[in-house]
């Protein structure tokens, strides 16, 4: 089953989510069909939070792919973002 998820890059005490589109067997550090966003959950300032390519994520639902539960929290708050 393909899954859109988090996997985690960046330093210690420095964490940085890349969203991404993986085969639910695959491991969570390993290689992905595709990026479709990132999530910075320590960003200060002017930094950006969390970007998303809606599009191409609505197209990965479209076949069949599951959101984690973390990235349909995400999702659905940038989608309310994106419309206010």
């Amino acid at each position: 089953m393909v899954t859109i998820r988090l996997t985690r890059r960046g330093a210690k005490n420095q964490p940085f989510y890349h969203v991404v589109v993986t085969d639910s067997r695959k491991r969570q550090g390993g290689s992905s069909l595709e990026q479709v966003g990132y999530f910075n959950p320590v960003s200060r300032g002017k930094e950006v939070r969390l970007k998303l390519e809606l599009g191409r994520i609505d197209h990965w639902t479209s076949k069949g792919a599951q959101l984690s539960d973390r990235v349909r929290t995400l999702v659905d708050g940038y989608r309310k973002q994106a419309a206010a």
